[in-house]
């Protein structure tokens, strides 16, 4: 993942950060609510990109037992893709012992005196989440996270190997908080062949994406199809991985940009 850090951010990822919200948190095991809770409070371990939710013990219905709490294993970022069970503070962590399934290494309880009491838990390990009456994917929103679409006449043009892919002027550009720009454009602008693909990721902030393959490139383009309410502009349009083809905008070449995958 590469990200688009700030000094000032740089220096908030390092911390342990933690901010209480309104909203009325349930998670799930088997249909059953193990975590009901109006008391949750968003919790970012040091360089983990995404918070988690943490809740007052009390409001489980599950046994805790301790286990051994894994260390970062030297990860620098702590993505999406890191699981759960690495932490970057000190803490204890624990299994949930949820009816009819153990939920390993699921809650950490940070040795913060400021989240004494609280217990946060892994999003993955848990079937499904609600915030008040919707359901929430992929992780919990950060409220300081923005993702901005905006239509636009700029023209831009896709390449490979010599190859035009897409030639458009009326892309949108997605500016995402600590991401680097994304290019979508409509489907009729691609001027190459999409084959679907079985391939499926989920964004908290976009909804879950769909993909394509183009020749000789598996999963190369993806889009959403319907869209979160906040990413509501990109419904029918594609975007192609912007570190494997050469972007031009403007006529001005952006390169070969190392940039987040669709669903950080």
């Amino acid at each position: 993942m590469s990200l688009l850090l700030s000094q000032a951010g740089r220096s908030q990822i390092g911390e342990l950060r933690h901010e209480p919200t309104a909203k009325w948190v349930r998670a799930l095991v088997d249909g059953r609510v193990v975590a009901d809770s109006t008391r949750a409070v968003l919790v970012w371990e040091p360089r983990r990109v995404v918070p988690s939710y943490a809740v007052p013990a009390e409001d489980l219905t599950a046994e805790l037992v301790p286990v051994a709490a894994g260390g970062s294993d030297g990860h620098v970022i702590l993505h999406p893709g890191i699981p759960f069970s690495r932490h970057s503070t000190s803490g204890e962590a624990f299994t949930i012992r949820a009816p009819g399934r153990d939920l390993e290494a699921a809650a950490f309880r940070p040795a913060d005196p400021d989240l004494a009491g609280l217990v946060v838990l892994g999003f993955n390990a848990f079937d499904t989440w609600y915030e008040e009456d919707e359901i929430i994917r992929g992780h919990p929103r950060d409220p300081f996270h923005r993702v901005d679409v905006r239509r636009s006449s700029r023209h831009l043009r896709l390449e490979l190997d010599g190859q035009v892919l897409a030639d458009t002027r009326r892309p949108t550009l997605v500016f995402e908080t600590r991401l680097s720009t994304r290019y979508y454009l409509p489907r009729e602008d691609v001027q190459v062949e999409l084959k679907p693909s079985d391939t499926r990721t989920i964004c908290a902030y976009k909804g879950e994406a769909s993909y394509w393959s183009i020749a000789g490139h598996d999963d190369m383009v993806w889009g959403y199809e319907d869209p979160l309410p906040d990413a509501a502009g990109l419904a029918g349009l594609v975007a192609f991985y912007d570190e494997k083809v050469q972007v031009t905008v403007d006529g001005v070449g952006a390169g070969f940009e190392a940039v987040a995958a669709p669903d950080a």
